[in-house]
Order: C-alpha cells, then sequence, then structure tokens
C-alpha cells in the first residue's frame, strides 16, 4: 500500500503511539508480512484480528523490537524501532499469552523481582510494586504464594508486571484466552482501566466480542496485511443490517384450499380456462 494511501485511510498525520508502513517480513518461503500498515492513536485500544498464520504474531514481534522486519518504517511511543530498539523498549510494555510470573514466589516478590529486571533501585521496585498490587486489587493476596492465585489472579498480576516501568504503549497477545467468563470480564475492566490513565493498548485476540467490548478501533489482518480497518460500528456496518424483517401475506381461501387438498378451487379453475 502505497504511503499516501494510507495515510489518507489513517486520518490526520498527528502523531500516533504506533506507526507501521509498508512493513515486510519473510522466513525462507513463507512471506509473514506483505505490506502491513497500522496506525492507532495515543489513548485509545487496538484489537488485532485474523486467522492463525495471517501474521499477528508476526507484527506482534515486530513492533515490540523482537524481531527485525526486512522492509518497512515502524515507529512505537515516538521511537524508530529499527533504529533505535532500546529506546523503544523503554516506553514499551509486553504481555504475552502465557503467564511470565513465578508460581512459588508471592506476588509482591514477583513484581519486586521484575523491578529490578527492569534496573528500578530496590526501594523504588517495592515502592512500584505496592503501588501496582493496590491498582490491580491484589495487595490482600500480595504475600500469598502465586501457585495458590486464580486464573483472573494471575492474568492481573501478569498485567501489573507489563506495567513497572508505567509504558506508554502497552502490548497485550490474547490477554484472556483460557479464562472463565468472570475473569475475562475482571480482566476488561482492568484493560480499560489502564487505558483511561492515558496508556496505548494493542491487543491481539480471537474473540470478536472482546474486540467489541474494549477495541476503539479493530484491524482485520490476513495474509500479512490488513483487509479491513475501522471501529467495531464502522465494521459492523459493512456486513448490513444486525436484523432481518419479515413480513407474512394473509393468504387467500383457494390458497388455503390449494394447500390443504392439492387441488385447485372453482374459481381458480375457471381462472385458468379463461387465460
Amino acid at each position: 500500500m502505497a504511503y499516501e494511501e494510507f495515510a489518507g485511510r489513517a486520518g490526520p498525520l498527528s502523531e500516533p503511539a504506533i506507526e507501521a508502513i509498508d512493513v515486510r517480513k519473510r522466513y525462507k518461503d513463507k512471506t509473514a508480512l506483505d505490506g502491513f500498515c497500522l496506525r492507532v492513536r495515543t489513548g485509545t485500544v487496538c484489537a488485532l484480528l485474523g486467522p492463525n498464520g495471517a501474521g499477528k504474531t508476526t507484527a506482534v514481534r515486530i513492533l515490540t523490537t523482537l524481531l527485525r522486519p526486512d522492509a518497512g518504517q515502524v515507529h512505537v511511543a515516538g521511537c524508530d524501532v529499527r533504529a533505535d530498539p532500546r529506546a523503544a523498549r523503554h516506553r514499551i510494555g509486553l504481555v504475552g499469552q502465557n503467564a511470565s510470573v513465578d508460581e512459588i514466589l508471592t506476588g509482591r516478590q514477583n513484581l519486586i523481582m521484575f523491578g529490578k529486571l527492569c534496573h528500578l533501585p530496590t526501594p523504588a521496585a517495592r515502592r512500584r510494586a505496592d503501588e501496582l498490587l493496590e491498582q490491580f486489587d491484589l495487595t490482600e493476596a500480595a504475600d500469598r504464594s502465586v501457585a495458590g492465585y486464580s486464573g483472573g489472579m494471575r492474568r492481573r498480576l501478569d498485567l501489573a508486571a507489563g506495567l513497572i516501568l508505567s509504558p506508554q504503549v502497552l502490548f497485550l497477545d490474547e490477554p484472556t484466552t483460557g479464562l472463565d467468563p468472570r475473569a475475562r470480564m475482571d480482566v476488561w475492566s482492568t484493560i480499560k482501566s489502564i487505558v483511561g490513565t492515558g496508556t496505548t493498548a494493542l491487543l491481539t485476540t480471537q474473540y470478536l466480542e472482546e474486540a467489541d467490548q474494549l477495541a476503539d478501533q479493530i484491524a482485520l489482518i490476513d495474509a500479512g496485511r490488513v483487509v479491513a480497518e475501522g471501529t467495531p460500528g464502522e465494521l459492523k456496518a459493512q456486513v448490513g443490517p444486525d436484523r432481518v424483517e419479515t413480513v407474512v401475506r394473509k393468504p387467500t381461501l383457494d390458497e388455503v384450499f390449494l394447500h390443504l387438498t392439492g387441488q385447485p378451487t372453482t374459481t381458480q379453475q375457471i381462472q385458468e380456462q379463461a387465460e
């Protein structure tokens, strides 16, 4: 896709939180991304949807500096991901599909550990852990082993770990996979709260309901490129109305007689002969 066409579709060119233009990536004989374009406004949620093998994982890995593209432009949180990946990493958070917390440690110990891994001094890591435990409603369980946490609590702790450095952009890879309906709703509420503070979120999901509930913008990816994009309402409007109206016409007595007996009435016979 030409830059001019992409920019026109995306709207005014104020600096976005995420911008990918004509990104390409090949693995030997397989093309993973083939002109991938995406533009996400600051302070919004973008859901990336697509079938398995469409390129979602490759796109997220490139946006989060874990993989280098073969071609294209990528900017995240104001950083050129290809030219300065180190600077980009200090401005983003990543929560993978599988929980990264240590089950042997307590919730508090996990967050302190993540703080130290992010090069925070120990006092600062402890303060940040306390803030996040309170923010994610985990204070009462803070000193319990994570092995005893429910699935929803583990996911909230994982989200908290991704926010240790207060990232400008948070990437979420299928954040509610495997959770029961109540835990999913808790995580949705948490994500909405995070975005409410000004953080931009990009999530991959296979749940259409999840995208509808959380996303300001949905991008459908297939064969390595975005094939449709818009708000949930805009995309639903493209496939027609969400209801079908059926009008039942009152039958005539002749039609009732024909349906019940399989024979036309005398009136019908006369009309047929006249014709």
